[in-house]
């Protein structure tokens, strides 16, 4: 895994992980965690020598010329390998330095002569002005890389309390070396007494964007060192046994370490946004948001991690031997050095309420100019017909679902389908939305025969048939082989018994799909089959069942010698498992283009404005929080996308988009109720209140797969833990 995404991306990450591993050795970090004080790296020369300390300055002052991205791949890089020496205070104060346009430290920053060190928080420093003297007095808070470096960077306030950052070389500053909860990287403070200030020593470049350059690197290397902890817990959990067993079996190691997992992830999204922000030509306040976002996520994340890491570790975690505390105390320190991470949390809830939003869009390649201009003249006819007739037309041309094969669909590629969107929604057009009939039809085109094919899929894009999914029963649900529905062999077809549950649109469904068990002899997911069944006439007992809201949109549903033809199995007896987790290899690719925040965000954001007075610290921390697992979910749907556009395999973060935009509407809604008060306690309440919005969204982490199994798949599939214990053995 690393931040960026291409394939020079993965180039640079193995270049920097390569040099880590010959570099930075069990016995270089550990020399440096004895030593006394902290020393300059032998090997800093090395580091400049691939140019990795100027890799996003310009060429001019020995720089590579890329970008804040590149930078946060290489601190991601060496974080992960707890590389010793000041890079991080180094690549904040280059970067501040390239963008206030002080150049004169920038080329040895590059080259290795200079070490930077910085200070977020101004501590005692205070700025003073008088007349055209400008002078700074007091002692620092904590100045990261202090004890090696050469240019400071210092936060100071003024009279007025405004917050400034000051360049000041070392000779001129009284630097005292500190005992540092970091023993690799180790801090220092400094002390002044009127120091009377050059001109270009105070930076005019504005404060909030220092904060977010050093935010956004903070927040690259704390994916590093997330990424390290999950990786060591994960490795440890496959090979340690405990009571007969290897712990990663046992499903508390196993969900602790899928959250795990997790928390990076929405670290590296966030670090990952934050680069690209601050280096593309956009308004500096969604820069800034984007900012705050990694600074409010990536660094707490962190050190929940590497907390997490020592407890999947057990005892060993606990030595002074094992390298796990040294990556707690670094996402410790980072955390407290950044600024409070409420704060952090406030600042992304103040900026979208003053309207601010995180624009998430992609530069689409220059051939889908002609594809769009191919799609735009074949809409073009649509516009003139309304209700079935224009959905027919779009079904007729492929447009219901673009991602199928010709003739159903368009066989678009990943770039087409985004085209097809944007026209789509440039022209007001809305296709007919399947839902369930999205899994039904590419199933019966890859499985189906020719008249299963011609008699369903066609009616099925046009909204002419409307279907209802068969699967769940009461023993068997998220273990779905489990079911015990039969279907017995008889003339002309089959008889089907037993009982489904949860069945959505049921009384409205014309058609369903059916897993039933044809083969009671062969293991569970073997001997199951595909049936599709005629809702209205086959004599099904379908039976609302109520929810915890009062209404009754799931249904259970009765089979009692139920017939189904023989033309109504889909392939072969047996085959059923195998149709149910079929997906075509030209998959869905979409990319939204509402709000970043998602519906749940822009509804709290729309309830925080109807609060008197306003929200107080607490609920504004709170907002925040929701905000940024909001974001961080609409940054890993669209670096989905992005690897779809590549034609790359889907990532990590489509296995964990689920399981956090689950949670993130669950807390939107309770959120709501709580900033609602006593009045969200009042009953028959309408659909769309936080009351009712609280009860429905308690299904979501049921629903299609708990959050339970998904923690599971996390942790076998992506981690590689071993699977649970089959029952009985």
């Amino acid at each position: 895994m690393t931040i960026g995404l291409s394939d020079e991306d993965r180039e640079l990450r193995d270049s920097v992980r390569g040099w880590a591993a010959r570099h930075a050795t069990p016995t270089v970090i550990r020399e440096a965690v004895e030593a006394k004080a902290e020393t300059r790296p032998a090997y800093w020369g090395s580091l400049a020598e691939l140019g990795m300390l100027g890799l996003h300055l310009p060429e001019e002052v020995g720089g590579a010329g890329y970008g804040l991205v590149e930078l946060a791949i290489v601190t991601e890089e060496l974080g992960r390998s707890m590389v010793p020496g000041p890079f991080l205070p180094t690549a904040v104060v280059s970067a501040v330095l390239n963008e206030a346009g002080r150049t004169s430290e920038l080329e040895g920053l590059a080259d290795g002569t200079l070490f930077g060190a910085v200070a977020l928080q101004p501590g005692g420093l205070k700025l003073v002005r008088d007349g055209g003297k400008v002078t700074l007095s007091g002692t620092s808070s904590y100045v990261l890389g202090g004890q090696v470096g050469d240019v400071f960077l210092l936060a100071a306030t003024d009279d007025a309390g405004a917050l400034g950052f000051v360049v000041i070389d070392r000779d001129r500053l009284d630097v005292t070396e500190l005992p540092s909860h970091d023993v690799v990287r180790r801090n220092a403070e400094v002390t002044v007494d009127g120091l009377e200030l050059a001109d270009g020593d105070v930076l005019t470049l504005d404060s909030q964007r220092v904060l977010d350059i050093a935010a956004t690197l903070f927040a690259a290397e704390a994916s590093g060192l997330a990424d390290w902890a999950t990786t060591t817990a994960a490795d440890y959990a496959r090979v340690r046994q405990q009571f007969g067993r290897v712990i990663g079996q046992f499903q508390g190691v196993k969900h602790k370490a899928a959250r795990m997992f997790s928390l990076t992830e929405q670290a590296r999204v966030t670090a990952w946004d934050a680069a690209r922000a601050l280096g593309d030509d956009i308004d500096a306040s969604e820069a800034s948001l984007a900012a705050a976002v990694a600074g409010a996520v990536a660094v707490e994340s962190a050190f929940q991690v590497t907390r997490d890491c020592i407890q999947v570790l057990g005892g060993i975690g606990f030595t002074w031997e094992h390298d796990a505390h040294l990556y707690l105390r670094r996402a410790q320190s980072l955390r407290l050095l950044l600024g409070s991470t409420a704060w952090w949390k406030r600042r992304v809830a103040q900026l979208t309420i003053d309207g601010v939003r995180r624009v998430l869009s992609i530069d689409l390649p220059p051939e889908a100019e002609q594809i769009r201009a191919d799609v735009r003249a074949e809409l073009e006819p649509s516009k003139a017909l309304e209700g079935a007739e224009q959905k027919a037309y779009l079904a007729e041309k492929g447009y219901t679902s673009p991602h199928l094969p010709a003739p159903w669909g368009k066989s678009a590629d990943a770039v087409t389908q985004l085209v097809i969107a944007e026209e789509l929604r440039a022209a007001a057009l809305v296709p007919h939305d399947m839902i369930i009939g999205n899994w039904v039809i590419p199933t019966l085109i890859a499985h189906g025969n020719a008249e299963q094919v011609e008699r369903f899929v066609p009616q099925s894009l046009r909204g002419d048939i409307v279907w209802c999914q068969l699967f769940s029963e009461p023993g068997a649900g998220s273990d779905l082989a489990a079911l015990s529905t039969k279907a017995t062999k008889v003339d002309g077809g089959w008889k089907l018994n037993g009982q489904k549950v949860w069945t959505s649109m049921a009384r409205e469904a014309d058609w369903g799909i059916c897993l039933a068990r044809t083969d009671g002899d062969a293991p569970k997911h073997k001997g199951l089959s595909y049936f599709l069944v005629d809702i209205k006439n086959s004599g099904l007992d379908i039976r609302p069942l109520r929810e915890i809201t009062g209404e009754a949109l799931f249904n259970e549903v009765f089979f009692d010698d139920v017939f189904v033809p023989d033309e109504c199995l889909v392939a072969e007896p047996g085959d059923g498992w195998k149709l149910a987790r079929t997906t075509l290899a030209n998959e869905r690719v979409s990319l939204s283009h509402d709000s970043s925040l998602g519906s749940g965000g822009e509804a709290l954001l729309n309830l925080a404005a109807e609060i008197p007075g306003g929200l107080d610290a607490e609920q504004m921390t709170v907002l925040g929080k929701v905000l940024c697992d909001a974001q961080s979910g609409g940054l890993m749907g669209l670096r989905t996308t992005l690897r779809s556009l590549t034609g790359a395999q889907p990532g990590a973060e489509s296995s964990i988009a689920k399981l956090l935009g689950v949670e993130h509407i669950q807390q939107v809604w309770e959120v709501a109720m709580d900033w609602a008060g006593p009045s969200s306690l009042l009953g028959e309440q309408h659909r769309r209140s936080a009351t009712q919005m609280f009860l429905n969204s308690q299904c979501m982490s049921i629903a299609g797969g708990t959050t339970n199994v998904q923690l599971n798949i996390i942790g076998e599939r992506i981690l590689g833990l071993p699977r649970d214990p089959e029952p009985g053995k």
